[in-house]
């Protein structure tokens, strides 16, 4: 039963480490929290749903719903970033808020309050280790999202792009007169940011067959605990953090309630903060220089 529940919650966790990822990005380069997240998250899910719904392929499906999240994405940059980059620290935020809302609200019009069924893909494919049973859609959505923070971790650490983020986290006006293109690169950081979002709900979608307007809210705190836990701007921090949110979650569930759910949870993560206030990974391999 135990070997189950943290099977379970490892291949939670993978799907909570994209999105904490997504928050780092934004937190890690630009010193901005990104509320948009949630909503991108919600939109991967609900694109992809609605595809499938119409009888394309899963993996047609997958493509059309990150489409819809990066270009969305870069929208929501160029409203929160390039637009408002010279007002208040505050105003970006707010911005950015603004737009979960937005969209919570147009598919709350357009899909309603209830939750919808995802289609299954891959129907209840599974397979057996030891006395674990692992569903196969969640095992492969796991197996993305760890390929996803591998090849994030690629790209910031081994790119042109990832070298214009360093170090444009470190000064921008720095950068600027360095010869980085800051507008495009944190263009770049927001298209990734946000295909990272829109894979995380689309693969929420496939490893639970239901989605929903507010399906990214509930994750969204779950992926800034998982952020803040491994350390703000650190890549396997993200992963780490993501990982022990989700055991403890189901958990709680198991043995415990699905009422005290966020009791233990949030007592669990101000524990750790209180003792380790930068993070479990904060004092190395920070996603900027400090890497």
């Amino acid at each position: 039963m135990l070997a189950q529940q943290l099977a379970n919650g490892l291949l939670l966790g993978g799907i909570y480490a994209l999105v904490a990822l997504a928050f780092s990005l934004t937190i890690g380069i630009l010193n901005f929290l990104n509320f948009s997240i949630p909503a991108l998250f919600m939109l991967g899910g609900v694109v992809s749903c609605a595809a499938l719904s119409k009888g394309y392929g899963i993996a047609v499906s997958i493509v059309m719903a990150l489409a819809v999240t990066g270009g969305v994405s870069l929208v929501i940059e160029r409203f929160t970033f390039r637009w408002l980059n010279n007002s208040d620290s505050h105003i970006p935020l707010v911005s950015s808020l603004g737009f979960l809302i937005l969209f919570e609200n147009l598919v709350l019009i357009y899909f309603g309050s209830d939750a919808v069924g995802y289609p299954s893909p891959f129907g209840g494919a599974s397979i057996r280790i030891a006395s674990v049973l692992i569903s196969l859609p969640q095992l492969a959505s796991f197996a993305i999202s760890l390929l996803l923070i591998a090849t994030c971790y690629f790209v910031v650490t081994r790119t042109k792009l990832g070298r214009g983020l360093r170090s444009i986290a470190e000064s921008s006006t720095v950068s600027a007169m360095l010869g980085v293109d800051v507008g495009r690169t944190v263009s770049g950081m927001y298209l990734i940011s946000g295909l990272l979002a829109g894979m995380g709900g689309a693969l929420f979608g496939i490893s639970y067959l239901q989605v929903s307007w507010d399906m990214g809210s509930e994750v969204a705190l779950k992926g800034i605990s998982a952020m803040v836990l491994g350390g703000m701007g650190n890549i396997w921090g993200a992963l780490l953090g993501a990982l022990i949110i989700a055991i403890v979650e189901v958990l709680t569930i198991s043995y415990v309630s699905s009422e005290a759910v966020n009791v233990v949870v949030y007592s669990v993560l101000l524990l750790l903060i209180l003792v380790m206030p930068n993070g479990l990974l904060g004092d190395r391999a920070i996603l900027v220089e400090r890497m």
